[in-house]
């Protein structure tokens, strides 16, 4: 199926909320990540949401170019076309984007965007994220107003967070401490600037404990509570009904959660979730054990030839993306979304 529209996403969104599951949100680098990707979603009859990062833009536009916004773009091309092939709705978005790359990755993204959408076309991501962790939180959503206003007119959702995510990604790290949990004040403070959808569509990454990277279980206390609590708090600011979730959440740091956790923050309103660490491993397992295995096909030792059939970038590659589609499908079960593709 085509690239999402901004209306199609929107909907998945809100079928993900109000049906309580969630999609996974896949990081991808290259071409080949972006197929193992969007492979996975099929299988596992799943729409689903692939993301660039600020350093995976810079990656994808040539190792000695580091330019995000063209690796960005050509990731996103390559996924339009692919993505036609596959039976299910992808969504494309940018990942993390502190305040001192605004104006280097998405703010030039949302104008190219913009003047897409000023001459009939779609925007060329569906949604944005602009982490504002690490200034404080009143500056934090007075950029937030100011990019809802210019996604809104390009037709994109726009992502915020919240908090603080621990750990490290992409060069963005933060220390593991009391700050990684949001506040209901923080809540009421993001509905009281953003709204509850009038001004533009948003999705929120409050904070309840989350940790970028790889961390053993019990290492980082997540409570899923913290997010329960916040929509109780934006509820009640904005008159809805208790137990309404005004918030469209999102899970960051999602990498070795345990399923009870996974499913409580869905409970809770969580419809996307960041998983990055996991993928990434389950793309160059494969390959460390076809080289391994293959070592004498690979490598030309003692003066033979090899073998061209084991050294063939499209040998060990297609290991690489049935080993990350396969962790595709196990995301979208843990999350609920298997087999909720309409259409």
């Amino acid at each position: 199926m085509p690239i999402a529209t901004p209306e199609v996403y929107a909907d998945m969104l809100d079928r993900a909320k109000n049906g309580s599951f969630a999609y996974p949100a896949i990081n991808i680098t290259s071409s080949s990540t972006i197929t193992a990707a969007i492979r996975g979603f099929a299988e596992a009859g799943s729409d689903g949401i692939i993301q660039v990062s600020t350093g995976g833009g810079e990656y994808a536009s040539g190792s000695t170019v580091k330019d995000m916004v063209t690796g960005a773009k050509a990731l996103a091309a390559y996924a339009e076309e692919v993505a036609k092939n596959y039976p299910v709705n992808i969504a494309l978005h940018t990942d993390h984007c502190p305040k001192d790359k605004l104006d280097t990755f998405v703010r030039p993204l949302l104008a190219a965007s913009a003047e897409r959408v000023k001459a009939g076309g779609l925007p060329i991501f569906q949604s944005h994220m602009w982490d504002g962790s690490a200034v404080p939180l009143d500056e934090n959503l007075r950029i937030a107003e100011d990019l809802l206003a210019q996604c809104k007119a390009a037709k994109v959702i726009l992502e915020i967070e919240v908090g603080v995510v621990g750990g490290e990604e992409d060069g963005v790290e933060n220390a593991i401490n009391d700050k990684l949990y949001s506040t209901p004040d923080d809540a009421v403070a993001t509905v009281r600037a953003l709204g509850s959808g009038e001004n533009g569509y948003y999705m929120t990454a409050l904070t309840f404990g989350n940790v970028h990277g790889v961390y053993k279980p019990g290492n980082v206390k997540l409570r899923p509570e913290v997010l329960k609590a916040a929509q109780d708090a934006a509820a009640s600011e904005l008159g809805l009904d208790a137990g309404s979730k005004p918030f469209h959440l999102v899970f960051h740091g999602g990498s070795g959660s345990l399923p009870q956790e996974i499913s409580d923050a869905v409970d809770y309103g969580v419809v996307k979730m960041n998983v990055d660490t996991d993928t990434q491993y389950a793309y160059t397992r494969p390959v460390a054990d076809w080289m391994l295995r293959h070592y004498d096909g690979v490598l030309k030792i003692d003066g033979e030839v090899g073998n061209k059939k084991q050294y063939d970038p499209r040998a060990w590659g297609k290991e690489a993306e049935a080993g990350m589609a396969q962790r595709v499908v196990e995301a979208c079960q843990n999350l609920r979304s298997a087999g909720t593709h309409q259409g």
